[in-house]
């Protein structure tokens, strides 16, 4: 008998402290940065953003959601045998954030490690915990993406510090003898990795380079749209179905522009898109994760309909994940 893995939970959490444009607007006016509400939503699509305060790590947040997807799946910490953590904004350089998230949950003893893929990390991580599964390596997966981007950012560039918040996504993924997740299709390429990225690094206990985020906007959009359809369609094919068949895209909450665009390339009305963006920003890894969620506690998306996931994000990395719900 075959083994899969089925999505049986899933689970987000947001910091309680909201920006709205309005109030970024009037930071950035104290810098001398000028940009407007206006300028910001007919760009982004964002009208607010989460960020967590001083004293709250990226763990932190990561353990509201997982304890979210585990009480959607009627499991306890301790059922657990996989955990993976996306993030692109560990607790520490090391240990993984998945092991401290592992210790605060209770579900000590199991495999636990983190995955950076930034912005396609969800993808990849449910990727990577739907093969350990079909293997048999594990049966019980908690598969988390969480960040806490607004401490990489630039608030002296209105082009970056925008668009980014912060949050957590998760999902339980069970063992199961009919399919749920159906195909993935994962990629990478490196020479694009001066398109977005923190170049920093530390050396001697010192941050050589910049430790805040930097982006080629325009470039970023170019490569996006194109990369997130061929993605999409290598699912379609190695799954069998079509466009017709997708009850609802969860892309990453980027931008509403590229999302539009990727939906237009799929012969997808937008009211089969869910969109998240305007109230969420750009959350990264924890991005699709939110949406997801979202999508399912307000009964949007179903048991039984057909998703698809996908994301990019510097690297240049990219991802699509096609499942039934």
């Amino acid at each position: 008998m075959k083994r899969y893995s089925r999505i049986t939970g899933t689970g987000s959490y947001l910091p309680p402290r909201r920006v709205t444009n309005a109030d970024l607007v009037a930071q950035l006016a104290e810098r001398g940065v000028e940009t407007s509400d206006e300028w910001i939503v007919e760009r982004t699509g964002i009208r607010a953003r989460h960020f967590a305060d001083p004293d709250v790590a990226c763990s932190d947040l990561g353990l509201h959601a997982a304890r979210n997807a585990l009480e959607a799946a009627a499991l306890q910490a301790q059922d657990i045998d996989l955990i993976i953590v996306a993030t692109s904004t560990p607790d520490m350089v090391f240990p993984s954030t998945a092991a401290i998230l592992q210790h605060k949950l209770g579900a000590n003893g199991c495999a636990a490690f983190d995955v950076q893929a930034v912005c396609s990390g969800f993808v990849y991580a449910l990727t990577v915990a739907d093969a350990m599964i079909r293997a048999g390596a594990a049966s019980r997966a908690l598969v988390v993406g969480s960040e806490i981007f607004s401490r990489l950012l630039d608030f002296n560039d209105r082009t970056t510090c925008v668009l980014f918040g912060d949050g957590a996504g998760a999902v339980v993924l069970e063992a199961s003898d009919t399919p749920g997740i159906l195909a993935s299709d994962i990629h990478a390429d490196g020479k694009h990795v001066g398109i977005l990225c923190v170049p920093g690094h530390v050396a001697g206990g010192q941050i050589t380079g910049s430790p805040l985020l930097t982006m080629d906007g325009q470039a970023v959009f170019k490569l996006a749209v194109g990369l997130l359809e061929s993605a999409a369609r290598n699912v379609l094919e190695k799954s069998g179905l079509t466009e017709a068949d997708i009850d609802w895209l969860v892309p990453h909450q980027a931008n509403i522009r590229i999302m539009q665009s990727t939906a237009r390339k799929l012969k997808l009305p937008m009211d089969k898109v869910v969109v998240t963006v305007q109230e969420h920003g750009n959350t990264s890894a924890a991005s699709i994760g939110l949406a997801l969620d979202q999508a399912v506690r307000s009964g949007q998306a179903q048991p039984g309909q057909t998703l698809l996931l996908e994301g990019v994000g510097g690297g240049f990395t990219w991802g699509a994940l096609l499942l039934k719900l």
